[in-house]
């Protein structure tokens, strides 16, 4: 079997190993194609400090990085550029066209940011702290506010485009343990499930891409399962939308990381479209039975 991980992250945003360490674990793997997807920058565009995204006076050094070692490792290891692009809207996204000017291989389109109607923006993944004052100051303690703007959220990205794979669709969930802020089996939570795959449905049918079935919360223990968890993953099925599994790692040896119980998950639902390596990164072309992989 061979797999691939489109959605990495070094030493040049928040990851803890470089591109050469990556490239070389994921032939060691045995992998046929690596993809590097830095957090693209922001302060530009958004006037926010960032510790974890690529600064802005990086990208292009980046960007070569990647394409040397593209270099170094052709016909051992196909080696992908990408960014990981944020979408604030007015503000920063992925259908922007500066980013369609720098000749990525892909993209990956993610909502990590709400802008509350009070307060100051945050990080829906950050710390816990991080995410109880932003539903505290941002949405005044109404924590169902603040899932309902984060799903508006998706829903724009996805209405907006300009991605390639939609990124850790219900990330929202990470700061979540226990449900102590929402309900994920409430009718409310529900709806807005049954809404997003509504939604991506439809958008994919004009502008392909695939929904990726992330293992990074598994590899850095801070979720019980993938994202997007496994009701929504059943929503997607039913509409036959494509998935790819990706690790999102931040370190070399989490590149393949709970890519096994990604895969069983799929098959309890028998999802008949899953990536897991990409021969060319053509979506429309390359999708691939998941029975083949079993």
């Amino acid at each position: 079997m061979c797999y691939s991980c489109l959605h990495t992250h070094t030493t040049f945003c928040d990851g803890e190993d470089d591109i050469e360490t990556f490239c070389r674990v994921a032939y060691e793997k045995g992998f046929d194609s690596l993809g590097f997807s830095a957090h693209a920058p922001i302060r530009k565009k958004t006037g926010w400090a960032s510790e974890w995204h690529l600064p802005d006076e990086r990208l292009s050094e980046y960007l070569d990085a990647v394409r040397e070692a593209r270099r170094r490792w052709e016909g051992r290891l196909r080696v992908l550029a990408g960014l990981e692009i944020d979408f604030v809207p007015g503000l920063i996204g992925p259908a922007d066209r500066d980013y369609r000017e720098l000749g990525l291989d892909y993209c990956i389109g993610s909502v990590h940011y709400l802008i509350p109607p009070r307060g100051e923006p945050f990080e829906v993944d950050g710390s816990p702290e991080i995410f109880a004052k932003g539903i505290e100051e941002g949405f005044s303690g109404d924590a169902e506010a603040m899932v309902d703007a984060y799903w508006d959220a998706e829903e724009a990205l996805i209405r907006a485009g300009g991605f390639d794979i939609l990124g850790h669709i219900d990330l929202i969930k990470k700061n979540n343990q226990d449900e102590h802020w929402f309900s994920l089996e409430s009718e409310t939570y529900r709806v807005h499930l049954v809404r997003v795959a509504d939604c991506i449905a439809q958008m994919y049918g004009t502008s392909p891409f695939v929904v990726e079935v992330n293992t990074g919360g598994l590899n850095r223990g801070k979720t019980r399962d993938t994202y997007p968890s496994l009701p929504l993953l059943r929503l997607l099925r039913e509409r036959d939308v494509p998935l790819i599994i990706t690790a999102d790692a931040h370190r070399a040896c989490h590149l393949d990381g709970h890519y096994a119980a990604a895969q069983e998950i799929l098959r309890e639902i028998a999802y008949k479209v899953a990536h897991f390596s990409l021969v060319d990164f053509n979506i429309c072309e390359y999708t691939t039975n998941l029975r083949n992989y079993s």
